[in-house]
């Protein structure tokens, strides 16, 4: 019994995200006869939860045909990511200067399991934020990932933000 009910938290919880993404646009990949959905290349825009002025736009894998259409088919760990200063850099929270860093986005891939991950490094050295995408998946993993950076830099007339480091 308690291994069901923790097994249904953890799956309701797995949808929620660290940080929400809104939806930009789609490209279909892929075909499919009988009106259901095609596979598709999907992009959403992020904003970084805890930094003003960095945004993140994800391109991920989404499954079509019968499975797709009704949310169990598993995507595959296809993804990229480009971030980019939006505005002047403010740190409104500290964030965390690990070598594991620090989750900033996570969507379900899978109706059990898998998820698309963004985590977020501080490179003191380059003074530069590092954003990560990878795939998680609780038996295997998958090696597929991307990177991007943004450089903290002035904005106009506006200093750059100085990271709170915990």
């Amino acid at each position: 019994m308690r291994f069901a009910m923790l097994f249904c938290a953890a799956f309701l919880i797995s949808g929620v995200s660290v940080a929400e993404a809104r939806d930009i646009g789609e490209v279909s990949t892929t075909f499919r006869m009988l009106g259901v959905a095609n596979d598709k290349i999907k992009l959403e825009v992020f904003e970084d939860p805890k930094i003003d002025g960095v945004s993140c736009t994800v391109a991920r894998a989404v499954t079509g045909g019968v499975k797709g259409a009704i949310g169990i088919a598993e995507d595959t760990s296809d993804a990229s990511i480009a971030c980019t200063q939006t505005g002047p850099i403010r740190f409104r929270e500290a964030i965390a200067m690990r070598e594991k860093g620090e989750e900033v986005f996570n969507e379900r891939r899978s109706i059990l399991f898998k998820k698309l991950r963004v985590t977020r490094f501080f490179d003191k050295d380059s003074n530069m934020l590092i954003y990560l995408t990878w795939s998680e998946k609780l038996i295997e993993g998958s090696p597929k990932n991307a990177v991007s950076a943004v450089a903290l830099r002035p904005w106009g007339s506006e200093a750059a933000g100085t990271p709170l480091l915990k």
